[in-house]
């Protein structure tokens, strides 16, 4: 493994160098009156938090852990328009699922979402005939407005040769359709970076051990650093819960009587190694409403995703040896064996979906967006999907312009006169941005790596050059964190100097793709600590 010089934090935010120091946000935050808190720093505290900043509202967002630490970043990577609720009949639903998803992947964030083809496969004696797929697949491009082509069915021997793995024992025809992929940590970092842009002060690794109320109403938290102890506080005209699974716990703290609002469903996922190139994804029916996915992501094989209720703590959630039997028994119906051996599993997670409370199997829930409001005044928001966040974000300010009394509606600007369409930083066509990083590489040092090239531009847009100018600046930090990877050490320093990397874990984890393939070491994970430890 290279030996890292000393890299110092470069700069003053936000121009081309580093963020404020953690003391200084403590101290920013707790010196201003807010008129929002967010406490969550998951996409849905993180979505609002940047509207409400575009709104001209002052807002800090607070997370007890990392940014996209948890259910954010355990999600199946999918923007989709969700193919099973026409088993529904949810017709509008998944018009309005499309509408966002073609947003955030051609105008919000083509540099972090890419399209990605579907193959459904047909058995015999499947839940579904290739009459009613062929049927369901159309419908649903054309509720997409055919932006990704015509919904239709090809033969197993075409399909096989985009997905060589593909099981064609008994397989009788293949449905194709379109959706999109994405990194959700990477996309969930940068919509932190546009609401900071957009004027919001954001803390990772803060946990709230109180709220503050006046007057019977809740008017701010207080919170640990637990980086190092620090205790502190905020005051705010309004606090909002978006703490996922955990916004019962929050609500308690409000009202210890509060009812529960929500019941929680574990998703259970598995990255693995793959055994040759695939160019389609597989959406595999388990039963009349369960799909069992099978994608490409960053050059692995994405399994997943389980759906049972979940009742314990948050925290505990994780993979269990019943989860992983599961998932690779459910794939085995579409993909051949070689393909699922235990060995070729480099990394799993389990995430939270956060449903509304009530009874009923939560693989047929509705992913809906539960808004509350508690006795002190607490606003909670739980629930909904990804492909729908910045929806989500809009949905909450525009309640938040009607809460009786209207306390901020006068501060705020509506949400129908700004940019529907806002672009996250970095925006740019990423194979333009991965060929200027091959043709622009240093004159008298090697090029560029075509992977890493491409990895940066799918990952940062055109924030990759920045990354590129730092690796030129301090040549050690071109080199790979690990050889079998794409990244370089200089996604160490950015991490740490401009996107809130505070472990081991926030980079290997959730900004750069390490440990997901399996590869976060022990020298890479101290290499990457001494890293983050120079930044003083």
């Amino acid at each position: 493994m290279t030996t890292l010089q000393s890299v110092p934090a470069l700069g003053t935010h936000p121009a081309s160098g580093s963020l404020p120091s953690r003391a200084e946000t403590r101290d920013q935050l707790s010196r201003a009156t807010y008129d929002l808190l967010v406490i969550g720093g998951g996409i849905l505290g993180i979505s609002t938090a940047w509207h409400a900043a575009q709104s001209g509202l002052r807002v800090a967002l607070v997370d007890a852990g990392d940014f996209a630490g948890a259910t954010s970043s355990a999600s199946s990577k999918l923007l989709h328009g969700g193919l099973r609720y026409l088993q529904t009949g949810a017709v509008k639903l998944v018009a309005e699922n499309h509408f966002e998803r073609r947003a955030v992947s051609r105008e919000v964030a083509p540099h972090l979402a890419n399209p990605l083809t579907f193959y459904l496969p047909v058995y015999k004696g499947g839940p579904h005939g290739a009459a009613k797929l062929g049927a369901g697949v159309f419908a649903y491009s054309a509720l997409s407005a055919f932006g990704d082509g015509v919904g239709h069915v090809i033969s197993p021997a075409k399909a096989q040769r985009d997905v060589p793995e593909l099981r064609t024992d008994n397989l009788k025809a293949v449905a194709v359709y379109g959706d999109d992929q994405m990194n959700d940590a990477r996309m969930a970092l940068m919509t932190v970076r546009a609401a900071v842009d957009a004027g919001a002060v954001v803390l990772n690794h803060a946990a709230v051990t109180g709220l503050r109320f006046t007057r019977g109403r809740v008017t701010g938290a207080d919170l640990k650093d637990s980086t190092d102890g620090t205790e502190f506080g905020v005051t705010a005209r309004l606090v909002l819960n978006a703490t996922g699974p955990w916004v019962d716990h929050l609500r308690k703290m409000e009202d210890p009587n509060a009812a529960p609002s929500i019941r929680l469903s574990k998703g259970a996922h598995l990255v693995l190694k793959r055994t040759r190139p695939w160019r389609a994804a597989l959406a595999t029916p388990i039963d009349k409403y369960r799909i069992t996915f099978a994608l490409p992501w960053e050059d692995m094989l994405l399994l997943g995703t389980t759906d049972e209720e979940y009742e314990g703590d948050p925290a505990d959630v994780a993979v269990t040896e019943a989860d992983t039997a599961q998932i690779l028994d459910e794939a085995a119906f579409s993909i051949k064996d070689q393909q699922l051996s235990r060995d070729l599993i480099t990394y799993s997670f389990a995430g939270l979906r956060v449903l509304p409370g009530g009874p009923g199997d939560t693989s047929k829930a509705k992913r809906e967006t539960v808004v509350t409001e508690g006795r002190g005044g607490m606003l909670s928001v739980a629930g909904g999907k990804w492909t729908t966040f910045r929806h989500i974000g809009r949905t909450v300010m525009n309640k938040l312009a009607a809460l009786p009394g209207h306390p901020l509606a006068e501060d705020m600007e509506p949400m129908n006169r700004l940019p529907r369409k806002l672009p996250l930083p970095g925006i740019a066509n990423p194979n333009a941005v991965a060929h200027r990083l091959l043709v622009d590489g240093p004159a008298p040092g090697p090029r560029m790596a075509p992977d890493t090239a491409r990895h940066l531009a799918t990952h940062y847009g055109s924030l990759a050059f920045d990354i590129a100018r730092l690796a030129n600046e301090h040549p050690e930090l071109a080199e790979r964190v690990h050889p079998d990877a794409p990244e370089i050490w200089a996604q160490v320093a950015y991490a740490r100097d401009h996107e809130w990397a505070e472990t081991a874990d926030d980079v290997l984890r959730r900004r750069t793709t390490l440990t997901i393939r399996g590869l976060a070491t022990d020298d890479v994970r101290e290499g990457v600590q001494k890293l983050l430890a120079d930044r003083d």
